[in-house]
């Protein structure tokens, strides 16, 4: 099973909060600088998605790996919030010590799953690479974000409605006959209040083959 087929099941137990929320977009064109915003100019929209994969807004792009300060991690799914929260903060932490400026919305890369629990990679992108290695903490690394050919689909409302979404992606492609790699990328836009916030906005991409 996939990890797009097997989150939906749990996906509810975790609600994500963002920081940096007002820094730049994390998706940006190989071919062009970060942009201030998401790059509409460089994303092409597919066919109109089925009526039996409501994904709303769906975008074609590729990614340009941009450099992030990364810590990687795994957890069990009733402590999925805690661990991938502690995991951001702790990238927050660290960046504001090295004095470094961010260069866009905080990330969480998923790897792998199983009914137990997952492994992720928690990044915050950077304005640029540092020149010099810069002193980080314990399982601290600096890194660079995913790259490649993707599908770029939002997600608007609370967290705990996020499954649905997931499940509309699944659907989505495989009505499309796309194949993605096995991990995906949610990018945090909003902070929520709380699992129910309905004005969460989240980006989830997923690479594909």
């Amino acid at each position: 099973m996939s990890i797009i087929q097997s989150f939906p099941r749990v996906l509810r137990a975790l609600a994500f909060a963002g920081v940096f929320a007002a820094a730049p977009a994390f998706a940006q064109s190989s071919e062009t600088p970060a942009p201030a915003s998401p790059p509409s100019a460089t994303e092409t929209t597919p066919d109109d998605p089925p009526a039996s994969a409501d994904v709303g807004s769906v975008a074609s792009l590729t990614l340009a790996a941009r450099p992030a300060l990364t810590l990687s991690g795994s957890a069990e799914w009733e402590a999925g919030l805690p661990t991938v929260m502690k995991a951001l903060e702790t990238l927050r932490a660290e960046m504001t010590k090295a004095g470094l400026q961010p260069g866009g919305r905080p990330v969480s890369v998923f790897t792998e799953t199983d009914d137990q629990g997952f492994k992720f990679t928690a990044m915050l992108p950077l304005a640029a690479k540092p020149e010099t290695a810069p002193a980080l903490g314990q399982n601290v690394a600096l890194g660079e974000t995913p790259a490649g050919k993707a599908m770029k689909f939002e997600h608007r409302g609370s967290y705990d409605d996020i499954d649905t979404s997931y499940e509309a992606i699944t659907a989505y492609l495989d009505e499309k006959g796309l194949e993605a790699q096995n991990l995906f990328i949610e990018e945090y836009l909003t902070t929520p209040k709380d699992a129910e916030d309905s004005e969460l906005e989240v980006d989830i991409y997923v690479l594909l083959k």
